[in-house]
C-alpha cells in the first residue's frame, strides 16, 4: 500500500557522483521499499556546471511520465533536455514500465517509486529536489509529497487528474478499458511495454485528497484547457483544495501531459521551479 511511512531505501548498482563530480550521465536500478527494481537515469545539467550560476541556486529535477512511457520514450527525453537548462535531472521507469520491474498500479504503489528516486537524487550531493510529474506522475508526485512530507522542496503537477475512476472522457474510457480488462491488459503489455496489476485494495489516497497535506512545500498545477483526457474541472479542484497555497497554470490551447507540453512551458517551469529557492 502506498500509505505506508517513510523509510524508503534506493540501493544502487552503481557509485553516485556529487553534484560537482563527472558529467557522465549515470543509469542505474534502484530498489523500492517493497522490493521492486526501478531503472533510473541521473543527467548532471549544464547549469551545474556555469560558474557564474552556482549549482545550490538549481534543484535537481526529478520527472515522473505518464501512463504507459517509461524512461526512453523520446517525449520523456525531451523534456529532461528541457529542464537540464535550468538544473540536474533525473528520468525513471515507473513499476511495470519499460525495464524496470513489477506491474504498473496505475498511480498507487508507484509513490514507493518515486520515493526511492528521489532519495537516490538527494544522495547524489543536490540541496534542492523538485519532483515534476504528468498525468499518471502527475497524481503520483502530489500523492508523494503528501506521503513524505519535507523530501521535496517543489511539486509540478502537470495534467493531473483529481480524483479516481473517471470515465468522462473517450481516451480515459479507453484507459479503463487496458487496465480493466484482461484483453486490455495484453494489449498494454505488447503493444505499450506496460504490465499492468489488478484492481486497488484499498483505494488509494485520490491526488485531491493528497494537495491540502502538501503545504507548506511549493506546489505548481499545470493544466491544457483543449486536454482530451482530463477537462478543467480536475485542475481546478486541485487549486481549490490547495487553498491558496499552490499555483494554477490554465494553458491555452494545450492537450495532455508530456506530448503537449512545448518548450516554452518547460522553461517557465523551471524557472519556477528555480525561483521557489529563494
Amino acid at each position: 500500500m502506498s500509505s505506508s511511512p517513510a523509510g524508503h531505501v534506493a540501493r544502487s548498482t552503481v557509485r553516485p557522483n556529487a553534484e560537482t563530480g563527472s558529467r557522465t550521465p549515470l543509469r542505474t536500478f534502484l530498489t523500492a521499499a517493497d522490493g521492486i527494481s526501478i531503472d533510473s537515469v541521473y543527467e548532471p545539467g549544464g547549469v551545474v556546471y556555469d560558474a557564474s550560476a552556482p549549482s545550490t541556486g538549481h534543484p535537481v529535477f526529478v520527472v515522473a511520465h505518464g501512463f504507459t512511457g517509461d524512461v526512453d520514450r523520446p517525449h520523456v527525453r525531451r523534456v529532461a533536455s528541457a529542464l537540464a537548462r535550468h538544473g540536474a535531472v533525473v528520468t525513471f521507469s515507473f513499476r511495470g514500465h519499460g525495464r524496470s520491474g513489477g506491474h504498473s498500479t496505475v498511480g498507487d504503489r508507484e509513490v514507493h517509486d518515486l520515493a526511492a528516486v528521489v532519495e537516490w537524487a538527494r544522495s547524489l550531493g543536490h540541496a534542492r529536489v523538485a519532483t515534476v510529474g504528468f498525468s499518471m506522475g502527475g497524481s503520483v508526485v502530489l500523492r508523494h509529497a503528501a506521503l513524505h512530507p519535507g523530501t521535496v522542496d517543489a511539486v509540478v503537477s502537470v495534467s493531473a487528474p483529481a480524483r479516481w475512476y473517471y470515465r468522462g472522457t473517450p481516451p480515459m474510457r479507453r484507459v479503463h478499458w487496458l487496465v480493466t480488462r484482461p484483453e486490455g491488459r495484453l494489449v498494454a503489455r505488447y503493444g505499450f511495454r506496460t504490465r499492468i496489476h489488478g484492481d486497488w485494495d484499498p483505494v488509494p489516497l485520490s491526488p485531491v485528497e493528497a494537495v491540502p497535506k502538501i503545504a507548506p512545500t511549493p506546489l505548481l498545477i499545470v493544466h491544457g484547457d483543449q486536454d482530451g483526457y482530463f477537462p478543467l474541472d480536475h485542475p481546478r479542484m486541485l487549486a481549490e483544495a490547495a487553498a491558496g497555497h499552490g499555483e494554477l497554470w490554465v494553458e491555452h490551447g494545450m492537450g495532455h501531459a508530456e506530448h503537449a507540453a512545448d518548450d516554452g512551458l518547460l522553461a517557465r517551469i523551471g524557472d519556477w521551479a528555480v525561483a521557489q529557492g529563494g
